[in-house]
């Protein structure tokens, strides 16, 4: 367990242990050689959720964010949370045809196809500073979609941040400089899964 920053390993805070074994780790779903993390565990200890909020909060409190866009669906959850714990306003990243009104639209690339995230128009203004938040990075290829749609509306993003994901290199290179904020890698199961 750890927090990294830009890929720097920071001091272990005593509360990730337990946030680390509040999630649940699912192998071979949605297919084999997935280890799938699911925070839906975490969301019922109610300790280790807010622990989990807590943390992002005093790491952004004072950092001057107007803007906490949550990635669909899991995004939501955190992001939401956080954006009431700063005082800044929270703004849905979604899949296509999930928002009313007029949006922009960015596409990326999966491992398994295509994939797009919509904003409202006039959601976030010219030069508002914005944080990304995540349940889970991987690739990095939704959060560099998330980066894009958001500077294409004139939004500043400060930061990318996950509670799961993986300290490679690879991920951090296609985030275009921005800094990715990771409270914990990956848990794997004790039998070797």
């Amino acid at each position: 367990m750890f927090v990294l920053e830009n890929g720097a390993k920071k001091g272990e805070d005593p509360r990730l242990q337990a946030i680390s074994q509040a999630i649940r780790v699912v192998p071979h779903f949605p297919k084999q050689g997935i280890m799938f993390q699911d925070i839906t565990t975490l969301l019922l200890d109610h300790n280790a959720f807010k622990d989990t909020v807590d943390i992002f909060v005093d790491r952004y409190r004072d950092m001057d964010i107007s803007v906490v866009a949550g990635v669909e669906a899991r995004g939501f959850i955190f992001g939401s949370s956080i954006a009431l714990g700063i005082g800044a306003k929270f703004v849905p990243l979604c899949k296509p045809g999930k928002l009313p009104g007029e949006v922009i639209s960015e596409k990326y690339v999966l491992e398994y196809g295509t994939d797009c995230l919509e904003l409202h128009v006039g959601a976030v203004q010219s030069s508002e500073r914005v944080i990304i938040i995540d349940d889970l990075v991987a690739t990095g290829g939704t959060l560099s979609a998330a980066i894009r749609l958001l500077e294409l509306a004139g939004a500043e993003v400060v930061e990318c941040a996950c509670v799961i994901g993986l300290s490679d290199l690879k991920v951090r290179s296609k985030l275009n400089g921005k800094p990715l904020y990771i409270l914990l890698e990956p848990r794997q199961l004790e039998n070797g899964y």
